[in-house]
């Protein structure tokens, strides 16, 4: 959950993320809202969608570039970069996700927490 950082600044850190996603082409955003849905790891989960291994490379590059123009942060954890299916970036408030399609389809995170609020972006489908 929260690890007391200011609602303000996590919206900032999101705000930047899918603008990053944005910035790159990412498919299908969405923000999971965990906050009410108990014993999640975070408050936050962004997921969205990439083509090609080069394209989430490009993506996860220009979250972490945005993230640090804007916040002067780095994740805290990285996973699934050498891969290129699921690419996790952990910003302990928030986690990412960038999936290949088959891979999210597979995988169903929003089935998963389905009792969480999702936002949909719009103009990212």
């Amino acid at each position: 959950m929260a690890k007391n950082t200011p609602a303000s600044e996590i919206e900032a850190i999101n705000k930047y993320i899918v603008k990053g996603i944005q910035e790159k082409k990412g498919s299908d955003i969405a923000i999971l809202d965990l906050r009410g849905t108990g014993n999640a790891i975070a408050d936050y989960f962004v997921i969205c969608t990439g083509n090609s291994d080069t394209q989430l490379d490009a993506i996860k590059d220009s979250i972490e570039e945005e993230v640090f123009k804007g916040t002067g942060q780095h994740p805290w954890h990285r996973e699934g970069i050498q891969n290129k299916e699921w690419i996790l970036l952990d910003f302990v408030d928030t986690v990412v996700h960038i999936f290949k399609r088959n891979v999210r389809e597979f995988y169903g995170l929003e089935e998963l927490w389905g009792d969480a609020e999702r936002i949909v972006i719009e103009g990212s489908a």
